[in-house]
């Protein structure tokens, strides 16, 4: 079944489109991996496209979305109660890709660098509202999801995150909340060297503290980053935080891991997101909730260090249930809990001011060194 979008400003899952006709060459070049593909991409090229809605008109929340290497126009995403859903027109038309197999909340999507034909789904959204749904374990396709099989985990409750390593796509990594109305033992972080056939529980601090982040450094497959959350619902609350929680890091490919300081939150820690630049490995971004010290916080030394940018409860979302941060290669910096912001030269806030918005990519200059601002970006609108 195909739908057609309305177009609107802003929606929860949007994609850049053209305000006028589209530019006579595609600004993606050439490229033979991801990583090249992105560090080549002519920002320049976005200067005159404004947002609009992508679909399914009625799509609900989205969580979880990712692109094809191999293939600028192709896109997929997880919605919190309607299974993957797939565009090979950036956004025109969407189709139901999970229907047969699998549906229900996706917390997860992750399509293989050194291979786009393999994509793994992880079930649970990590967002945990009142009205959520559990996920029942991870699935992958080895044909750009045209069929799928389950591949376990099905105590794992929301999966939040999965990681590949980019020239092994049997290397993955999952990202466990675990069960979100009560406790279990199978959450933290897992990992699969045969393609998910078997897994290894390699992070698991108790029963009631999982994993609500992970991300991967490129650079260094080796290096990884977890944000651990203790976070459960209950009909009439949201239990969140635990002196477990924060940020926690692995350079032996998730055999061992410490838990960072060096500046970050202590005591009681919410919900964390985190993740490693892409264009800079030594700089990682988290976004965490704590009192009083939470907020987007930034590492130029691979974790070592931190230094809070910005502080604001806006930035960082009326409840804790969202609460992510993706930097790009392009001077963009982006989180995206009830309100999201940008930093075009990833450094501190002075103000932020919306209820949410979405984040474009414009320059050409890396987030590095100058200037101290965040801005709001895109169309507001309510949660």
């Amino acid at each position: 079944m195909r739908f057609a979008p309305h177009l609107a400003l802003a929606s929860l899952s949007v994609l850049a489109g053209p305000a006028s006709a589209a530019p006579s060459a595609p600004p993606f070049p050439p490229a033979s991996s991801a990583h090249t593909a992105f560090q080549q991409l002519d920002t320049l090229a976005f200067k005159d496209l404004n947002y609009r809605m992508a679909g399914p008109y009625r799509g609900g929340r989205s969580t979880a979305a990712t692109g094809f290497a191999d293939d600028p126009d192709r896109w997929i995403m997880g919605t919190t109660g309607g299974g993957v859903w797939e565009t090979d027109d950036n956004g025109t038309t969407w189709r139901n890709i999970s229907d047969g197999y699998f549906g229900g909340s996706i917390g997860a999507v992750r399509v293989a660098d050194s291979d786009p034909n393999v994509i793994y789904v992880g079930q649970g959204s990590v967002d945990i509202r009142g009205n959520t749904s559990t996920g029942r374990g991870a699935w992958k396709s080895m044909d750009k999801g045209r069929t799928w099989t389950f591949i376990g985990l099905p105590e794992a409750g929301q999966i939040g995150r999965i990681e590949v390593h980019p020239r092994d796509h049997d290397l993955v990594y999952a990202a466990a909340l675990g069960h979100p109305f009560g406790k279990n033992r199978e959450r933290g972080i897992f990992r699969s060297s045969d393609g998910g056939e078997t897994w290894e529980h390699v992070l698991a601090l108790n029963d009631s503290t999982g994993a609500s982040d992970l991300t991967m450094d490129m650079t260094n497959p080796r290096i990884l980053y977890a944000g651990m959350w203790r976070g459960e619902r209950k009909p009439w609350a949201l239990i969140s935080g635990a002196e477990e929680g924060g940020v926690y890091k692995t350079t032996d490919g998730g055999d061992t891991w410490t838990k960072l300081g060096g500046g970050l939150p202590e005591g009681t820690v919410g919900k964390v997101g985190v993740s490693v630049s892409p264009a800079d490995p030594d700089r990682v971004w988290a976004i965490i909730e704590a009192e009083p010290d939470g907020g987007v916080y930034r590492s130029d030394d691979a974790g070592a260090t931190w230094t809070r940018t910005n502080s604001e409860n806006n930035l960082r979302g009326t409840t804790p249930t969202s609460r992510q941060i993706r930097p790009t290669p392009t001077p963009c910096t982006r989180s995206t809990p009830a309100c999201t912001g940008r930093s075009t030269e990833g450094r501190r806030s002075k103000r932020s001011r919306c209820r949410t918005a979405m984040c474009t990519t414009s320059g050409s200059t890396p987030p590095i060194r100058t200037g101290w601002s965040w801005r709001m970006t895109g169309a507001p609108r309510s949660v």
